[in-house]
Formats: C-alpha cells, structure tokens, sequence
C-alpha cells in the first residue's frame, strides 16, 4: 500500500460511514496521503482484536479494520446517481431504480 501513497486510490469499507455531508457511503476515492499508525493518530494503542494502522485518504482517516479493497483509481469514478438492480423483489421479479453513488469524494 505504501506505493499507492500520492495516488488517487478507491477505498472500499466493511460498512458504511458518515460523511462531513451527513450522507452515508461505503467507500471513498481521492489523494492516498500516508499509512499511519493508529497510536500515532488516536493517541492509544488500539487491542489485538483491532487493526494498528489507519488511511488517510484526501480529508478522512479510514482505520485498517475497515478496509476491504485499496483500488489505484487515477481517473474520478462518476459520482452521480446510479443504476441499480433488485432480483426476486416482491412479486419474484426484477426491478431497476436510479440510487445515490455510495463513493464518497474524499478530498
């Protein structure tokens, strides 16, 4: 990861997090800024069932417990509505809607 650090990475999350915009997302896409670690950031050493070390990527921290995926990224994902699709919705059949991207624009 540490050669990813001054590139445009998308991040992916276990689970959803909240945004400075009040809005929540499952993953984040911007500047890799450094791998840290987590005593150095939170001021404690984190418990073995934790990771030690924690991204940041453009204004955010993302702890390493956290992280699925580290993407190099270097072109800007579309971050409007999309595409998504339901199987066996209700009556068994399939169903698409237009929902909000779930990558939040870290920078």
């Amino acid at each position: 990861m540490k050669d990813y650090i001054n590139k445009k990475v998308l991040i992916t999350t276990n689970n959803w997090f909240y945004a400075p915009n009040g809005m929540k997302y499952s993953a984040a896409w911007g500047t890799l800024k450094n791998v840290h670690e987590a005593k150095d950031v939170f001021g404690f050493t984190p418990n073995r069932t934790h990771a030690n070390w924690v991204l940041e990527i453009g204004n955010m921290i993302i702890t390493g417990c956290q992280v699925n995926y580290c993407i190099l990224c270097p072109d800007r994902p579309d971050f409007e509505k999309v595409k998504h699709h339901i199987y066996g919705h209700g009556d068994g059949g399939y169903k698409e809607f237009e929902r909000i991207n779930e990558i939040y624009l870290a920078e």
